[in-house]
């Protein structure tokens, strides 16, 4: 490995012996720091990805890093099988942050959505009365929730679903942020509402004011369970706790992952109300990895670091900021400038590929999503002049000729 010095060698081993399940950009990153990323030829980027917001503190926090190594020193792995010193403080400490009862903790974000489907279902069968077989689970389209045979069952994306059936049953699905078609979507055998605050693998679509809390009033009246995806809109990505606080809403199954370890060690949970996780009885359900005390060790940390350098408040008051600036773009192929807080879209009606590209030779970092978005989402510890120099290349590329 010594002998390889520059991106296009690492490029052609990672080429010939990696699955092809990616198009990553013709960067080879070497190290990291705050909200800067070094490639192994010493050209730096300003990471407005954040590893789809799993970074929310910034790369290599000192908090976190410190966390995790004196975790990893100690004891990095038991099992659920064996109790640990670290999963009791966190479940406790992440239900007081989300105003909730119990803690079901896995580790991918998809796994964790797997979970909330698999416990809303036997809540309807066996709190709901629904008929066993019979529950179904209203989704948006648009929505992505991960890459599971269950996702790619009512996956709206047609690479996210060919050649992979026969899918699995239950779903239905509505367009996102038309409350009427939810509405009509309820029968006696829907269990729960499946919903992000704001799709961002959809194209940062931010719903109409008052959706989520006519949602959240449907669900109660029509006795379903409101699901609420936060793994990308939470944890103060949109500005708030959650996407969800936005309208004062309070989901009863909550999905977070990404940022809740920062990075350093895949972690997600699903949190609720005790009546509802404790339907899953020991042998239903589980996970190896899950709540190991490395993961749960570096969660505690962030959640110490999201309350105590007020990055909720940081990523609403610089999103306003940077969303206004790039309204100001004036180019005939944007469309549209659009989100909430740090997780932000720049919506051209050409694919935004070729403009991310650009972006990217200009020390910019950020990713196409639905085709014809640029996601913008930058650790919420960016400063307030790093996203002036960010915008200056926006300007530099909308404003020069075509890539």
């Amino acid at each position: 490995m010594s002998a390889l010095r520059s991106a296009a060698d690492f490029a052609a081993l990672e080429d010939r012996w990696s699955a092809r399940t990616h198009i990553p950009f013709d960067v080879v990153i070497h190290r990291a720091e705050g909200s800067w990323l070094i490639d192994v030829e010493g050209r730096r980027y300003l990471d407005c990805l954040a590893a789809h917001s799993s970074v929310n503190y910034g790369h290599c926090h000192p908090e976190l890093l410190a966390a995790f190594h004196q975790q990893a020193d100690r004891l990095v792995l038991t099992s659920r099988a064996i109790r640990n010193d670290q999963l009791p403080a966190f479940c406790e400490e992440l239900a007081a942050y989300c105003g909730a009862e119990a803690v079901l903790p896995m580790n991918s974000g998809t796994e964790a959505a797997e979970t909330a489907i698999k416990v809303a279902r036997r809540w309807g069968y066996r709190i709901k009365g629904i008929p066993e077989g019979r529950a179904q689970v209203v989704v948006c389209r648009s929505g992505f929730h991960g890459r599971t045979i269950t996702m790619a069952s009512f996956a709206s994306e047609l690479e996210h679903r060919e050649g992979f059936g026969p899918f699995v049953p239950g779903f239905v699905s509505i367009p996102f942020g038309d409350i009427d078609a939810l509405e009509q979507a309820m029968t006696a055998h829907t269990c729960a509402f499946l919903v992000e605050p704001i799709q961002g693998d959809g194209g940062v679509a931010v719903p109409p004011d008052g959706y989520l809390a006519a949602a959240r009033e449907l669900c109660t009246r029509h006795n379903v369970l409101f699901v609420a995806d936060e793994v990308m809109t939470g944890l103060g990505r949109t500005g708030r706790r959650f996407g969800c606080d936005h309208e004062d809403v309070q989901p009863d199954v909550l999905i977070l992952g990404k940022a809740l370890s920062g990075g350093f060690s895949p972690v997600s949970a699903v949190v609720s109300r005790r009546e509802i996780l404790d339907l899953l009885e020991p042998g239903s359900h589980g996970s190896t990895y899950g709540g190991n005390p490395l993961g749960a060790a570096v969660a505690r940390a962030a959640l110490r670091v999201l309350a105590n350098e007020r990055l909720a408040e940081r990523a609403r008051d610089l999103g306003a900021w940077f969303l206004a600036e790039l309204r100001q773009l004036s180019h005939p192929r944007i469309v549209e400038a659009r989100g909430r807080g740090l997780l932000l879209g720049l919506e051209l009606d050409v694919p935004a590929r070729p403009y991310c590209e650009a972006l990217q030779r200009l020390g910019v970092l950020c990713r196409e999503t639905h085709r014809s978005v640029i996601r913008i989402t930058p650790p919420l510890v960016v400063t307030l002049e790093e996203l002036r120099w960010a915008v200056a290349r926006f300007r530099a590329v909308f404003d020069g000729p075509a890539p």
